[in-house]
């Protein structure tokens, strides 16, 4: 027989024997079906008995209309068990040969691996993860091919059988995002823990870990495969059905991360939410996280601040977008009216600090309207006032600010808000608050407050889960309220005043079509120890509509836009470019067939 002949079929019965290693190793056969990812019913025998700890498959994660944002496919471990190792044999070579050929790895370092346990008392040793399903596919189907290949002896089978038996296949299932980017700081991500457990981090993932992990499952399995019987069915662990609309979520990711480079802001944020409901439509953070190369995190961090969702952790002054929650609450109490007057003289004293407007100059005689539509600090630190600290600070509490909104993300960070009984609050920030100085708050909070305005007064728990499937059935979420800081009355009032506010200066904010609400904020970004003389701000937009019956609120943040410093010039503008793709998206006809339906 010549060397090429022999060589030919030493390689033939190393495929046979990995089949052996397959059946006779620690395998459990996974099938994905074409949604759903389902445990195999039947595992295969192990010639080690031992219990097996088996992880049902992760439960998948869709968008609102059924599109597959989360999944898991099926990929192997290759693994060395040095119990069944005969260093006297050629176990070593014939592992490294097998493991190079077919998955790739170095042959020498599996060689002294297999040699040379990490310490005395190793039992199993990982050489690598994720080898693709298809390979072992591959593999089998190479093989039953050469089993019924009679030149190759029984006795060469079996010996090379036995150098295999201890290299173990062991699949596992894998978290797959078919789009990586795409609600990558809503999602989240799968990583694994030391001991190699998959764990959720972040977002949906660890929020919601242990349902989407389900119930692990001890099984015995015996040493004499022929013992060996089907395995029970293991239950998946339950999917979720988000709020997001897929295609909501891509195309405001796309209009945000179109406007972070036009106006050359470092970060920014999209928050878009239904005010009757408190579901997330679309929640966009930039920068993202390409999920499918979580490890990178850890890289990305230690660069610099890398907040992996910053609608829920990043907490910044908000400046005059404020504005809306100080004049709510002044006119839900009773102490101005839309028709209150004051007189405007550029500058107002305020617990011994002197507040001036953004412009620097009086304005002379103002209704509350004209106070909201310029954008007057110095009206605002005295509306705050007419409301004395009481008053203001439990209106400011009511409207969520300074606590989380309990958003059903793993996260969420709270503002902080100082209140008269702390040491370190002064009288004078009843005025620099009023117009969202000395204050912080994360988007959601903005964005979940100023929807009392779009809903009757009422605000409702924002949620990015819709619903749950478990077991077959579906559970649907049940929308709460959080808070009623305003009457409806209040909410109506306010949101027509800055209706007109935005046609009366024909905002950049303004939708063909539709009637809408909505405030600018310019907050100036403080120094530590300098105060406000960065230059620098933070630039968003609060808006919602139609106006006599909201079905969206949308919130928009800039940071350290370059290109314009002022809220009504970078991020009006990027209202009406959300607002087209959402009505588009949800089905929200215009006015005047909307009211025509009617």
């Amino acid at each position: 027989m010549s060397q090429d002949y022999s060589s030919r079929y030493i390689l033939l019965g190393t495929l046979f024997t990995v089949m052996a290693a397959l059946i006779f190793g620690q395998h459990v056969s996974l099938l994905l079906d074409d949604q759903r990812g389902e445990i195999l019913e039947e595992v295969r025998a192990s010639h080690l008995g031992s219990i097996w700890t088996i992880h049902p498959p992760r439960g998948l994660i869709f968008d609102r209309k059924g599109q597959l944002l989360a999944g898991n496919e099926m990929v192997y471990e290759v693994g060395v068990d040095y119990r069944s190792i005969d260093k006297e044999a050629s176990d070593a070579h014939t592992i490294a040969l097998t493991s190079n050929v077919y998955f790739g790895l170095d042959y020498y370092k599996v060689k002294v691996t297999v040699e040379n346990p990490p310490n005395p008392q190793q039992v199993y040793f990982p050489l690598a993860k994720g080898i693709e399903k298809e390979k072992v596919d591959q593999l089998q189907k190479f093989l039953e091919i050469t089993e019924a290949d009679s030149r190759l002896e029984r006795a060469e089978k079996e010996r090379l059988a036995s150098h295999l038996r201890g290299l173990v296949l062991q699949p596992y299932m894998k978290r797959v995002y078919p789009e990586p980017l795409l609600a990558s700081n809503v999602l989240g991500f799968v990583g694994y823990t030391q001991q190699g457990l998959p764990l959720g981090y972040f977002g949906v993932e660890a929020k919601y870990n242990e349902m989407l992990a389900g119930t692990p499952v001890k099984i015995w399995v015996p040493n004499d495969p022929r013992m060996v019987q089907d395995f029970p069915p293991i239950p998946e662990g339950s999917s979720l059905i988000l709020t997001i609309d897929r295609e909501l979520q891509a195309a405001v990711e796309k209009i945000l991360e179109e406007n972070i480079q036009k106006t050359k802001a470092v970060t920014g944020v999209i928050v878009v939410l239904d005010p009757k409901t408190g579901e997330i439509w679309a929640m966009a953070s930039y920068p993202r996280l390409d999920i499918s190369r979580y490890w990178d995190y850890e890289v990305i961090s230690q660069k610099g601040e890398f907040v992996f969702n910053r609608a829920i952790s990043a907490m910044y002054e908000p400046g005059s977008v404020f504005k809306v929650l100080t004049m709510a609450s002044a006119l839900d109490k009773g102490v101005v009216t839309e028709d209150t007057t004051y007189l405007d003289k550029g500058a107002i004293e305020v617990g011994g600090l002197v507040i001036y407007n953004w412009d620097r100059a009086g304005h002379g005689k103002q209704t509350m309207q004209g106070c909201m539509q310029l954008s007057l600090n110095v009206c605002l630190a005295w509306v705050a006032t007419q409301l004395g600290a009481v008053d203001f600070y439990n209106y400011l509490q009511a409207f969520g600010i300074g606590h989380t909104t309990g958003i059903d993300l793993d996260g969420e960070r709270a503002g902080i808000l100082k209140l008269p009984q702390d040491q370190n609050w002064s009288e004078s920030e009843i005025g620099t608050n009023s117009f969202g100085q000395g204050v912080s708050a994360t988007p959601i909070q903005m964005a979940a407050a100023i929807s009392a305005l779009a809903n009757d007064g009422k605000i409702m728990r924002p949620h990015i889960v819709r619903a749950i499937l478990k077991d077959g059935e579906q559970f649907m979420i049940t929308p709460s309220v959080s808070s009623i800081p305003i009457s409806a009355k209040t909410a109506h009032t306010l949101t027509e005043m800055l209706a007109r506010s935005l046609e009366a200066e024909a905002s950049a904010a303004l939708v063909e079509g539709y009637r809408v609400a909505g405030k600018t904020g310019t907050g100036e970004i403080a120094i530590p120890g300098a105060g406000y003389t960065s230059g620098e701000t933070n630039a968003s937009f609060a808006g919602w509509g139609p106006v006599d019956d909201p079905r969206f609120v949308v919130y928009i943040w800039l940071e350290k836009p370059k290109t314009s410093i002022w809220g009504s010039e970078v991020a009006a503008p990027i209202f009406p470019k959300v607002v087209e793709q959402i009505t588009l998206l949800m089905n929200i006809p215009p006015d005047r067939y909307r009211k025509a339906a009617h």
